[in-house]
């Protein structure tokens, strides 16, 4: 998952060398940490939240395969 969420960040910004995921896992559970460059916040976001909700669907629809549960942040 750490590596989807990455190709599509990489995909949306200008600085990809920027581009950083961590990821912290339990049992059932995933918790993914997106940082980018402060000048490619509004892409990774979008318009009302659309493009980050739509790469969390994503996210979410590969964690099911795995029986889990996924919770993605995206900071600065």
């Amino acid at each position: 998952m750490k590596e989807l969420v990455e190709i599509l960040a990489k995909a949306l910004v200008d600085h990809t060398n920027q581009v950083n995921v961590t990821q912290s896992e339990t049992d059932k559970s995933v918790h993914l940490q997106l940082t980018v460059a402060p000048e490619d916040m509004g892409k990774v976001i979008g318009k009302q939240g659309k493009i980050a909700n739509a790469i969390r669907t994503l996210v979410k629809a590969a964690a099911v395969k795995d029986g889990r549960r996924v919770h993605m942040d995206i900071d600065q």
